[in-house]
Formats: structure tokens, sequence, C-alpha cells
């Protein structure tokens, strides 16, 4: 047995207080998640903003996320789901709107219950959802505007027969393998028909 066992994970509401041994020091962890968190349309942020999103799609977004674990969601059915993301615009200035390039490297799966590696390097995913922000205003562009996504689902079967060991895949690669392309409200049915592949 784990001498420091996974350490379990409650939802927070942002009400809880910061102190110093009891005594409140005026803020709370609303006041961080706005700190931290606001900026919902550079890369960071709008990868875990994407993972979130294919979440509450499946019905998954009750819980917390898990950081490093071998892939991004389950679905209720076992799916395992890991989700990308890509944008033509960015928080940053731009000469040009961004390629969208995603990362599909090959990984040994860690395990977050176990804290342990799978043996060899694979995709641990069953399906693929590559996420874009499709809009290219950027005086209009809301990344919670569900309207302004287009989500690209694939087999992992797939990815991996037509570029095997390959570390990224360009948007106009990843067309060309046929992906699903819908929107938000058609996303979980297209997961489970990629699944069924």
């Amino acid at each position: 047995m784990d001498k420091y066992p996974e350490i379990k994970v409650t939802r927070k509401t942002g009400g809880e207080k910061f102190h110093s041994n009891g005594k409140p020091l005026g803020y709370d962890l609303l006041s961080f998640w706005q700190w931290s968190a606001s900026d919902l349309t550079g890369n960071a942020m709008r990868g875990i903003l994407a993972e979130y999103i294919v979440a509450t799609a499946v019905g998954k977004a009750n819980a917390s996320r898990t950081e490093w674990d071998a892939f991004d969601i389950e679905t209720n059915e076992g799916i395992k789901v890991e989700v990308k993301s890509g944008a033509y615009i960015q928080s940053w200035s731009q000469k040009k709107l961004s390629t969208i390039q995603f990362g599909i490297r090959p990984t040994k799966g860690w395990d977050s219950k176990t804290n342990s590696y799978s043996s060899e390097f694979a995709r641990q995913s069953d399906v693929y959802v590559f996420c874009v922000l499709q809009h290219k205003d950027q005086g209009t562009i809301d990344t919670l505007n569900m309207s302004q996504w287009q989500f690209y689902v694939l087999a992992t079967s797939q990815l991996n027969q037509a570029v095997r060991g390959q570390k990224t895949i360009t948007m106009s690669s990843l067309n060309k393998l046929n992906p699903i392309a819908v929107q938000y409200g058609e996303l979980y049915a297209s997961i489970k028909q990629a699944a069924a592949k």
C-alpha cells in the first residue's frame, strides 16, 4: 500500500476562503480562478476549456478534472476520449491567423489511481475529439459561444492506421482522414459512433 495514497479531490464552490491558521485573508477561491483562468482564448486555458466542453456534452462535468491521466474523459459507456484544441485567433498580438496543429504523440499512459505508467507507447484513448474555435473575427470572438466551435471526432484506430507514431497533425491532414465534423449538439452521438468503428 502506498504511504501517500491518491488525494480524493472534492469539488469546490469558489467561496472557500484563503486563511492563515483560520484567520481570513480577505480573498477566496473564486478570486484565484478569476486571476488564473480568465484568458479563455490563450492556448493553455482554452485546452482545459475544450475538455470541459466535451465533458458537458457527454454528461461528465459534475466531477473534477484529473490532471495527467492517460486520457481526458471517460463516458458512461466506458469510451476513453482524448481532447485536443486549436484556434485561429489567440489572446496575444498576431500578424496573421494561427495555423492549427494538434499534438497526437503516443505516450506511456499514466494511471492516477495506481501512480504507474503503462509499459509501451500508445495512444491511450478510444476516440479523439479535435475542438476548433473556428471564429476568425477578433472583435467578436467568444469562447463560450458553442456556435463558434467545430468538433472533429475520429476513432483512435483510424488515427493510428493513418499516422502511426507521428507526433502532430495539421488541420488539413486531419481533414484528409474524414473525421466526423459536428456542432456541439451532435458531439456525444458522434463520439459513440466513432467508438463503434
